[in-house]
């Protein structure tokens, strides 16, 4: 039974709009196959402390993103960030404001990639160069030895 006000003929429509469900209902389309894409999508490079912001909260990365393209992807529940086609970090949303998201594995990750790099040690020198003595460099750009004020 159509509610009160749906039983009322209407001048513009010339009918009750009850009476125009079946109408309407038969000329809509059909749903599409695929559900549309839904939330919010960036791409940015990922700065060096391995964080993307959204809406004023910083979430992690997996810091082997660092200084490449990803595409961070939001919706009402979940941030993910996308890298060369593999997920680099996956985070429920926060709706909080001003908060930092970490994963502990990206910060594990950071402070492993941070100590090899200070634990670098240059390789050791595998050829040998020829020392020479300074008054051979005077004679051979003319320079004489006596007579020169420094």
């Amino acid at each position: 039974m159509a509610a009160a006000g749906q039983s009322r003929r209407k001048r513009s429509l010339g009918c009750a709009p009850a009476d125009r469900i079946a109408a309407d209902k038969a000329a809509m389309l059909a749903s599409p196959p695929v559900p549309p894409p839904i939330g919010w999508g960036h791409t940015l490079r990922l700065p060096r402390d391995h964080y993307v912001r959204l809406d004023s909260n910083d979430y992690s990365v997996h810091p082997s993103a660092v200084g490449r393209r990803v595409l961070v992807r939001a919706d009402l529940d979940r941030v993910q960030v996308w890298c060369e086609g593999g997920l680099v970090a996956d985070h429920v949303r926060i709706w909080a404001r001003h908060q930092t998201i970490s994963d502990p594995a990206h910060v594990k990750a950071a402070q492993m990639l941070r100590q090899q790099r200070f634990t670098l040690v240059p390789p050791a020198s595998e050829t040998e160069v020829e020392q020479r003595r300074l008054a051979e460099y005077d004679s051979a750009l003319g320079v004489a030895e006596k007579g020169m004020a420094w």
